[in-house]
């Protein structure tokens, strides 16, 4: 299984981004991750709107340059993801404001990927009923799709039926059942790894070392 906070640093590679990347890219993460919220006010993506909102709330930094030149760090996007993750844990803004302003960049990128978890790379996401980003994301997502078809992968292979399921084996004769269009189950890549993650825990909690 890849390293998350490995994982995540291959997204700065992309940036800077203008406002609708950077709001493109912190969903489709999100929505890749799986991690299910449990306060209302976290199950919207992130806008423009709310990335305007989040930096006049000083949630976030200002971006460099103004208007329509204005451009986002990596940095932008470790507290766009830690706002909305924190806010699925049923944190208020202003005790994720605290939060953000007193964590070093190197803690804040930790806490992140510790939250994440299995995090697909940008060459995986799937923006699929979203707003698709541009640029240098939208070129990494190109690749991916590519390279799916050139394989015979799955953007060369029909759309699995409404209510279809992943029957995903693991070892001792265990399986995972997963609907297909669960955010987890959207590349052959994330399945696997949701496959490792839960073999490991079911070794872990029968007392068997790891592998």
């Amino acid at each position: 299984m890849g390293d998350p906070l490995l994982t995540l640093r291959e997204y700065a590679k992309l940036a800077p981004w203008n406002i609708r990347d950077l709001a493109a890219l912190s969903g489709g993460i999100l929505d890749a991750s799986g991690v299910t919220p449990i306060n209302a006010a976290a199950q919207s993506r992130p806008s423009d709107r709310t990335i305007r909102f989040y930096v006049t709330r000083h949630l976030m930094s200002p971006p460099e340059g103004r208007g329509t030149a204005a451009t986002y760090s990596y940095r932008h996007l470790l507290q766009i993801l830690s706002i909305k993750l924190r806010q699925m844990e049923g944190a208020t803004l202003a005790t994720i404001t605290k939060d953000i302003t007193e964590a070093p960049g190197d803690v804040l990128e930790k806490r992140v990927a510790a939250s994440l978890g299995s995090l697909p790379s940008p060459e995986e996401l799937d923006f699929r009923g979203n707003v698709a980003p541009r640029g240098r994301v939208a070129r990494a997502v190109a690749h991916r799709a590519q390279s799916n078809e050139a394989d015979g992968g799955a953007a060369g292979k029909p759309q699995a039926p409404v209510g279809a399921w992943y029957r995903i084996p693991l070892d001792d004769g265990a399986e995972v059942s997963l609907r297909h269009d669960h955010p987890a189950a959207r590349t052959g890549g994330q399945r696997q790894r949701l496959a490792e993650r839960v073999a490991r825990v079911i070794r872990e909690l029968a007392g068997e070392p790891a592998p």
